[in-house]
């Protein structure tokens, strides 16, 4: 059923592509007056008393227990356990915001959104396929791609998981994806998935093939095709070679043509070494749209925000807003990011100096990870053996696909480790 609430913003978002875009459930959700807003409403204007938040409250101030609070000092009770707003803190929101323009220049001059939080990158993707996926709306992704991609879009939204070979004879395989991209015009829309850097290859395009990328949807969108990019940038800003484009899709797809929207899941969860903390962001770009139609669809996302979780976690919130305050962070950063460096460049040329008949190392140039793909033996027999029999944990990502993270391994381990994996695999392979 289409609420009032609901019509409103589909009424705002009409005759733009975020709008002719959205998946029954998207079309449905809304920002409830509920709450939330009448409680933003009191503390503007409340000033004799505010009994809408459910909090317990002592001279203005939330309580919290001495235990909890002796373990943060530096926080006040505030900051630590009241409620956030529903899309994040403002104040880390428009941080972020001239984070991103920062990363990337070409945004500068752009509009787009305020980036809205959400409780991790996992949550934004899901978020968005509650707004834009559905049994008859697919998406397009690599393949390899990330195990929890699939799960999202075709256990919980019942949505066609359309997949392209990531690479061909070497390469980023950009031929497979515009054909699969055309293949799906002809349902009328597109929805693709890029992640850069790749999980789990560990690829990045090189500004030519960034290039070719961006050319080929707005090729597909003069058309008069609807395209949706999500540009998963997880690992953002991770890239070891110097050919690889260093902004991230979002800055080209910003403003390329009114049938494009792009949608950007970040945040400081693998930038800024926060795992953990489960904190992401959602940006959302289109040729066109104005304030309004933003606010519109980031009220349509709040509403996937509040009917989940309702908000996320206040702690990781205030560290990070006063970590990006803090002058020394980005230096901070820039040595974790040496460590990943070295031991990307240590697998590199292990890799560089050997050879097996059974396994082979897909591309890769950035982020955490890499990958090899398998001839013969099963990736998930390979990465049991290297268990029971050496000690060493890896991922099979399907039954061709071993991912090793050389993020997490110690650098006097990669080759203990990389050696175990040829002689393994070449050992399985002529059982």
């Amino acid at each position: 059923m289409i609420t009032p609430l609901a019509k409103e913003l589909n009424d705002i978002l009409g005759g733009t592509t975020a709008g002719d875009l959205l998946s029954d459930v998207g079309n449905r959700l809304y920002f409830p007056k509920g709450i939330i807003a009448q409680s933003g409403e009191a503390k503007k204007l409340g000033k004799t008393a505010n009994g809408t938040i459910g909090m317990t409250v002592i001279n203005g101030t939330p309580v919290t227990l001495k235990s909890i609070q002796d373990q943060v000092p530096g926080l006040t009770s505030r900051e630590l356990v009241a409620y956030a707003p529903t899309a994040g803190n403002p104040d880390l929101r428009a941080l972020w915001k001239e984070a991103i323009i920062k990363k990337n220049p070409l945004l500068k001059d752009k509009a787009f959104s305020l980036p809205a939080l959400v409780p991790g990158l996992t949550a934004g993707i899901s978020y968005l396929s509650d707004l834009f996926l559905d049994e008859t709306k697919g998406l397009i992704a690599a393949d390899p791609s990330w195990d929890n991609y699939v799960l999202i879009a075709s256990a919980r939204r019942n949505a066609d998981f359309v997949q392209f070979p990531m690479f061909k004879d070497g390469k980023f395989n950009i031929d497979g994806l515009v054909a699969t991209m055309k293949e799906q015009a002809k349902k009328g829309s597109v929805r693709v998935l890029l992640n850069f850097p790749q999980n789990p290859s560990g690829y990045s395009p090189t500004v030519d093939e960034a290039k070719r990328l961006v050319a080929e949807v707005k090729s597909l969108a003069e058309k008069g095709t609807k395209v949706m990019v999500w540009c998963d940038d997880a690992y953002f800003g991770l890239a070891y070679e110097d050919d690889i484009e260093k902004q991230s899709l979002f800055a080209y797809l910003a403003d390329l043509h009114p049938n494009v929207l792009a949608a950007k899941i970040d945040g400081p969860t693998k930038e800024d070494f926060a795992w953990g903390f489960r904190c992401g962001f959602i940006t959302f770009a289109s040729k066109g749209m104005t304030e309004a139609q933003y606010d519109a669809l980031v009220k349509k996302l709040m509403g996937a925000i509040r009917s989940s979780v309702s908000c996320s976690s206040t702690p990781p919130q205030t560290l990070l807003l006063k970590a990006f305050q803090n002058p020394e962070t980005e230096a901070q950063k820039a040595e974790y990011r040496k460590v990943l460096e070295k031991r990307y460049h240590l697998v590199k040329d292990f890799v560089k100096g050997h050879s097996s008949k059974e396994i082979t190392a897909l591309p890769f140039n950035s982020g955490y990870f890499m990958s090899f793909a398998t001839k013969t033996v099963d990736a998930e027999v390979l990465r049991q053996t290297l268990l029971n029999e050496s000690g060493i944990g890896t991922i099979s990502i399907d039954s061709r696909t071993l991912r090793v993270a050389f993020s997490s391994l110690e650098e006097d381990k990669i080759e203990i480790v990389y050696k175990a994996i040829y002689e393994t695999a070449d050992k399985l392979s002529s059982l």
